[in-house]
């Protein structure tokens, strides 16, 4: 193969060129928590350098990147270039049928019921989005949540509020859950709860709304992302007869 030109052909995705045909490519994710994630792919590990070096030396740090847990080899390519593991985030399948989850026979706590977002306040509801993710950057930190990126506008964490349901307490908004249809399975992006609501059946009872809402429209099963330091909920989900599927390592370079 012929030299190898590594161009940045807009302002989050790079080339690697080389006979005139393109033989790999890089891109940066700017997530809503202000995390810069890049990934590469590309089909020689000599043209992953390439890139990885251009890259490295136009983006600010620190920078993030996801690999499969069980992928060595480009754990290693990361790691060569300063990259080291911070966190790992497990992906579970959890099935919507009522019989298989036990959550119908699980009554809802005292005073709470879930608003489909169609019937929420948008207002309220943005307000209680803010009001969580401060709790949850006081406490352990907004980068335990699952790593996704959302095309939002700047400033906006909510997107598309049809995509939530929202727990209310004695006329409070408390607790919100997020899920997302794709095919025959659904994504389960997000479920959270007002800090002084923990421990007191709130995510089960938005665990419970939206896999019944899935299992009611002919969604067989449903995923989600937990980080393993996140014990609360992945003790929801597999009381829920979630099973653990794969795993992503997050790495930094600071």
């Amino acid at each position: 193969m012929n030299p190898v030109t590594i161009t940045r052909a807009a302002e989050t995705h790079w080339q690697a060129v080389a006979d005139d045909r393109i033989v790999g490519h890089g891109d940066v994710s700017h997530r809503t928590d202000g995390r810069l994630f890049v990934s590469i792919d590309v089909w020689q590990e000599a043209v992953f350098d390439q890139l990885a070096a251009a890259m490295l030396a136009d983006l600010p740090t620190p920078l993030h990147t996801l690999v499969g847990g069980s992928d060595t080899e480009l754990r290693s390519r990361w790691e060569r270039l300063g990259f080291t593991p911070v966190r790992r985030e497990w992906e579970y399948v959890v099935p919507t049928d009522p019989r298989a989850t036990g959550l119908d026979t699980v009554p809802a706590p005292a005073g709470v019921t879930v608003l489909p977002g169609a019937q929420a306040d948008e207002g309220r509801l943005r307000a209680l989005d803010r009001a969580i993710r401060e709790e949850v950057d006081a406490a352990a930190g907004w980068r335990t949540m699952p790593a996704e990126v959302l095309p939002l506008p700047p400033g906006d964490t909510l997107g598309d509020p049809s995509k939530y349901a929202v727990a209310v307490r004695d006329g409070r908004y408390v607790g919100l859950v997020r899920v997302v249809p794709v095919r025959r399975r659904a994504r389960i992006g997000l479920i959270a709860v007002r800090a002084e609501q923990h421990r007191h059946g709130v995510g089960r009872a938005l665990l419970a709304h939206a896999l019944g809402s899935l299992h009611r429209t002919g969604t067989g099963s449903a995923w989600a992302e937990l980080d393993e330091s996140n014990a609360p909920a992945i003790a929801l989900f597999e009381s829920a007869g979630a099973r653990r599927t794969s795993g992503y390592l997050e790495l930094e370079r600071s």
